[in-house]
């Protein structure tokens, strides 16, 4: 088999035999939101009845809070469907929330206490019960104020052809499926030596309200404005930084990406390995669990990671189950803050860059990723969000110190040639158009989500809180007013309904009780 460069791929993919391979790019989107009160602050109501049973509902549910929502889109080949479809769940579950509004930033509003933050709550089921009680483990292992932070996640596949298409032009004979498990891994590879530039551009987090603090204790060099918010001058994206949504106890898990069983075995060992911090917590066989077992994860989900690897799991299989059963369907990032300048929490412009990067991940040679070096990709993330707009950093590339914006121009010069090969197989224009753009960030920092928000704190000289609840009020308005563009709301209600006949039918054919179920789950994992 023949290991192409990018170039090299770029034009076999361009001969007549392969023309269009490249189109066909499968999205859906995860975007979650807090939702609040006029003033700023968490809501305590319930999960909006109107919106569905958050169990069963597949578009609408809930995220670590019962008042963190999710929206869910289903898998489209259409990027602006994908948005329409999100702008419908938005607009249909605002109108279920009464003078709530859905907070259009990833780092939490005002809060007094962690017990503000209640955990989403899913019904009587054993498997809502579960949903649950591991909820209240991330509570009892990291406190409540992380699971607060909110993100945008971008699922996303190839085509079948463009599959084939490589797996022809490489000589490959083996199983095709063993070939994508492969190249995904490949491109997860790439995306975490250069997930520091997804920060950059698309970072939305450089501030915190200073109730998110708590009372601890930070050496980051905070500016103040207003009369409780704290900003980094350059910073990024603090969502992705040591006071986000990040686990220090879980630097020490080493799993790696070279391998489908490399990554599996990573993690199933965490799942079944006795924790010496989390052991002493009362798990599900106790009177009054407070997790769900004492093991370095919970479960799967518990490791953070900015992008996975992803296959549909059938009832009772676990995620690693399912990848070791069929191979990588595709991938799931995770990076994205909320984009706080548009209603949907995403722009088209993002989506047509992420497909451009994502492809470019995928067609680059990647070779293999080792602890070492993947212990340096995540200091230069580090580096970018609590510094990437400061013109003189350094990054670590491949042992050898490079600023910012000369890895950048690099990485934009085969972005370019990318995208307009994605332009070709579309026989449009966007992607072009969108790289070129973006590339103008590189050269002006300001132009990044993360320096128009700073910008933004210091022309208004107010509270970012306050910044952000105007733009909840505005997009508020724009979301009921506007028109439903994929969905109805009849088709909306009817799955509502019918999430909450789900949920019943759950109940009802639950035939264990809680602990041997979660006793059954366990065995099998």
């Amino acid at each position: 088999m023949t290991t192409l460069t990018l170039s090299d791929a770029l034009n076999a993919l361009s001969q007549p035999e392969f023309v269009g391979a490249l189109s066909g790019i499968k999205r859906g989107i995860e975007r979650e939101a807090l939702r609040i009160n006029p003033d700023g602050r968490i809501a305590q109501t319930g999960h909006p009845k109107g919106s569905g049973h958050a169990l069963t509902n597949p578009h609408i549910t809930t995220d670590y809070s019962e008042a963190l929502l999710e929206f869910i889109t289903p898998v489209s080949v259409n990027a602006e469907e994908t948005l329409g479809q999100l702008r419908d769940l938005q607009k249909f579950t605002l109108a279920q929330m009464g003078d709530e509004m859905l907070w259009p930033m990833s780092m939490p509003c005002y809060i007094t206490s962690q017990e503000d933050i209640g955990l989403a709550q899913f019904g009587e089921s054993n498997i809502g019960k579960m949903k649950t009680l591991y909820r209240q483990g991330l509570k009892s292992r990291y406190g409540s104020m992380m699971q607060a932070i909110a993100g945008v996640h971008f699922n996303m596949s190839f085509s079948d052809t463009l599959w084939t298409s490589l797996a022809k032009i490489e000589g490959y004979e083996g199983p095709l499926q063993a070939f994508i498990s492969d190249r995904y891994l490949g491109l997860i590879r790439n995306f975490k030596r250069e997930l520091w530039l997804i920060s950059y551009l698309f970072g939305a987090s450089p501030s915190i309200c200073k109730s998110f603090l708590q009372g601890r204790e930070t050496n980051l060099p905070f500016n103040k404005v207003g009369k409780g918010t704290l900003y980094l001058e350059h910073g990024t994206a603090l969502r992705l930084g040591n006071l986000g949504y990040t686990n220090s106890a879980q630097s020490s898990l080493k799993v790696t990406y070279n391998s489908l069983c490399d990554y599996v075995k990573g993690l199933q060992s965490a799942i079944r390995t006795k924790s010496e911090l989390y052991s002493s917590i009362p798990d599900y066989r106790s009177e009054e669990p407070m997790q769900l077992n004492g093991n370095i994860l919970q479960i799967e989900n518990e490791f953070y990671s900015p992008i996975r690897p992803k296959r549909n799991t059938k009832a009772g299989e676990t995620p690693t189950q399912a990848l070791m059963r069929d191979g990588i369907e595709y991938i799931e990032v995770r990076a994205l803050d909320v984009n706080p300048f548009v209603q949907e929490g995403i722009s088209i412009e993002q989506i047509h860059f992420l497909d451009v990067f994502l492809t470019y991940c995928l067609l680059k040679d990647s070779p293999e990723l080792e602890w070492e070096e993947q212990q340096a990709t995540q200091r230069n993330l580090q580096c970018v969000v609590n510094e990437g707009r400061d013109q003189s950093i350094l990054l670590d590339d491949a042992g050898n110190p490079v600023s910012l914006s000369e890895w950048a121009t690099r990485i934009f010069a085969d972005l370019d040639v990318v995208a307009k090969a994605l332009d070709s197989a579309y026989q449009s224009s966007v992607y072009s158009k969108t790289i070129a753009t973006m590339k103008d960030w590189v050269d002006d920092s300001s132009l990044t989500y993360s320096g128009r928000f700073v910008q933004m704190l210091k022309d208004k000289q107010m509270d970012g809180g306050a910044i952000a609840i105007d733009f909840a009020k505005q997009y508020k308005q724009q979301q009921l007013a506007g028109l439903y563009s994929v969905y109805s709301e009849k088709m909306l209600n009817e799955l509502a309904d019918t999430s909450f006949t789900k949920a019943k039918e759950i109940e009802e054919n639950d035939e264990k009780s809680f602990k041997a179920f979660l006793q059954d789950y366990f065995e099998k994992a």
